[in-house]
């Protein structure tokens, strides 16, 4: 499993998608994104435009297990992303405890999964930012403790840190 994280529009969904060309036929692409808006639904569409016919996409935003059971047989999985993932469990007033454990517990280990670093400026004034940015760092930790590679994306440049 491959771990992609940076700030926002760094270009890791692009270096996922890459790095996924080189990983076999078989390819997957999960989307976790909601169209709550206009200005959504362009990058949704946009995404899907760049991708093409090279990943069998599959859009869950909060149940990602159901596709995870799906693409144990596939090369890679790319997964886009946990930011956005996370997001709509607050959004959805889901158990994010629960819902993380079963999220960790369905990896396959064939995943290339996408998140961003937002815990590296100020502290949030708000409980609830506070609240996601915590919630994300723990989920974050968690996966590159079990992630085989590692990458910060600075300015669209990949940096592997493990």
């Amino acid at each position: 499993m491959i771990l992609i994280t940076g700030g926002e529009r760094a270009g890791k969904s692009d270096f996922a998608v890459k790095k996924a060309l080189s990983c076999g036929k078989k390819r997957a692409f999960l989307a976790t994104a909601e169209s709550f808006d206009d200005e959504m639904r362009s990058r949704i569409d946009k995404h899907k435009k760049d991708r093409g016919d090279l990943f069998d996409t599959f859009e869950e935003p909060v149940n990602l297990e159901k596709i995870l059971n799906k693409t144990s047989e596939y090369d890679v999985c790319v997964i886009d992303c946990m930011t956005t993932w996370l997001g709509n469990l607050f959004y959805h007033k889901i158990d994010i405890t629960s819902e993380v454990g079963i999220f960790l517990n369905s990896l396959n280990g064939n995943e290339i999964i996408v998140t961003n670093e937002v815990g590296m400026g100020i502290i949030p004034i708000d409980t609830m930012t506070r609240k996601y940015v915590e919630e994300l760092g723990r989920l974050n930790s968690k996966l590159a403790s079990v992630a085989s590679e590692v990458f910060l994306m600075v300015a669209g440049i990949a940096m592997k840190i493990k």
